[in-house]
């Protein structure tokens, strides 16, 4: 007998929401700094429900900026524009400049704060040193599913396209300094606590609440919202949450990934509202994904389908977006989709940041001023 009933909110189709978490960096030395407390103390943006455009994290490192819910990706993104320059405005004159990757390139997860949070805290005395080691960076992404019935048929078909996500985003080559020979150290660092990581894939939205159930019986959660899977269901929202991305490191490509999540998820729920079953891959074929992609970044050899048929991830996502431009244009989006081309033609994060390093004699102080630079200025 399932006694947690997990209700859905009520949102738009495929409305967009963004979250974008940042790192502060000292200007002169390129390492972490501890001021997200006196920022946040001097921009306080929450409105009258409660709804804030920025929270900590964490770690005082971090800030994240959120935006409203949106019709179209360019209205998110600039909603997030928005709030990082009022964050620009407070955190120059303390000297601390704003970037994001998937890792910092040479910081220690040692050296760094935990936020004077209860839920942090608790975290952090569940998961000991794992959890002292989330030193990483993300960019999540809210889509509006209008009927309950439909979240994990989508959530399930998502999940053959986790491989595009992951390369695409890859942005953490270096951990505390050091080379680790992943496109994305942080899929694999954040896949360590106990309610991260993949999804099951579930048959029926009763099955997820029976599985919430036993979480919350055994204690491992307190609340649904402490399951911390790539991709979720966010009931309070009425969303798919989609987390598998790294740190995006500039607005273009949040707002390529944001398009690309957008366009697929209207995707699969037009499959569904025209009967058609949403293809699946096993989550052996799904776990070999996202290990590959990880590893490989955009040199990935991806299994495409249930029948084990495999491409490179570039010459698949080039494929993908065509197919998308339809539902692109509908949307509002197709510009933005295409923003996705910077990645392919010009690297990844990741490849960017080692060529950055190769270029100066392998100076990761380099790579940290490449990234301000191209969180501030975009890609050029």
């Amino acid at each position: 007998m399932i006694d947690v009933a997990i209700e859905f909110g009520s949102s738009e189709r495929s409305s967009l929401g963004l979250e974008w978490e940042l790192a502060l960096v000292d200007h002169a030395s390129g390492d972490l700094s501890p001021t997200a407390p006196e920022i946040l103390e001097q921009l306080d943006l929450t409105d009258e429900n409660g709804i804030t455009r920025l929270t900590g994290e964490l770690l005082t490192n971090t800030v994240e900026v959120v935006s409203g819910v949106h019709r179209t990706v360019r209205g998110a993104a600039d909603d997030l524009s928005q709030t990082i320059d009022l964050v620009r405005d407070l955190a120059e004159p303390l000297g601390v400049d704003l970037m994001c990757a998937g890792t910092h390139p040479f910081g220690q997860w040692t050296q760094q704060k935990v936020s004077d949070k209860e839920r942090y805290a608790t975290l952090i005395d569940r998961t000991q040193w794992w959890g002292r080691q989330m030193l990483i960076w993300g960019v999540h992404m809210h889509v509006g599913i209008e009927d309950r019935e439909k979240v994990l048929p989508i959530l399930n078909g998502l999940l053959t396209y986790y491989p595009h996500f992951q390369a695409l985003s890859a942005s953490s080559p270096y951990w505390a300094g050091e080379p680790t020979g992943y496109a994305s150290s942080r899929a694999m660092l954040f896949q360590q606590l106990p309610t991260a990581g993949l999804p099951p894939q579930f048959g029926a939205w009763a099955n997820y609440e029976g599985m919430v159930d036993d979480l919350l019986h055994i204690g491992v959660i307190d609340h649904y919202d402490e399951i911390r899977w790539d991709i979720r269901p966010s009931p309070k929202w009425g969303t798919i949450e989609i987390r598998a991305c790294d740190g995006l490191s500039s607005i273009q490509e949040v707002r390529g990934m944001a398009a690309l999540v957008q366009c697929l998820v209207e995707e699969l729920s037009t499959m569904l509202d025209n009967g058609e079953e949403i293809p699946t891959m096993q989550p052996w074929f799904v776990r070999e994904n996202k290990w590959r992609a990880a590893r490989y970044g955009m040199e990935t050899i991806l299994v495409q389908n249930a029948a084990g048929d495999e491409r490179l991830v570039d010459l698949d996502t080039r494929e993908l977006i065509s197919r998308l431009e339809p539902i692109a244009e509908r949307l509002g989006c197709l510009e933005e989709l295409h923003e996705l081309d910077l990645i392919l033609d010009r690297g990844a994060s990741y490849q960017r940041q080692l060529t950055v390093a190769a270029q100066n004699g392998g100076s990761l102080k380099a790579v940290v001023a490449h990234l301000v630079a191209e969180l501030r200025d975009g890609l050029r």
